[in-house]
């Protein structure tokens, strides 16, 4: 894997806009060879025998009934409406 230098940190930081002060640069290099030698590690690891799964523990979503909790408001909500079509509320055209 090639050795990432201060070069290409500063380079990053000029991408994205950052002011960087060289102490800060020598910090984003080191957490940047870190993620790297993470990244290599994770890449080397041995996964044959490791079976896909969703989760790592076994949970499961609990479900509940799907019924109507909250009584419907749509008229009153749009009695109060500035305006109104066939059951929509109107608002002014933003996009052209």
């Amino acid at each position: 894997m090639e050795q990432i230098d201060r070069e290409d940190v500063a380079h990053v930081a000029r991408l994205a806009r950052l002011a960087a002060s060289d102490e800060e640069l020598d910090g984003y290099l080191e957490h940047f060879r870190r993620l790297a030698e993470f990244v290599e590690d994770v890449t080397d690891s041995p996964i044959e025998d490791v079976e896909p799964m969703a989760h790592p523990r076994d949970l499961y979503q609990r479900q509940r009934p799907d019924e109507v909790t909250e009584p419907d408001g749509r008229e009153d909500f749009l009695a109060v409406a500035p305006q109104t079509d066939d059951g929509y509320f109107l608002v002014p055209k933003v996009i052209e």
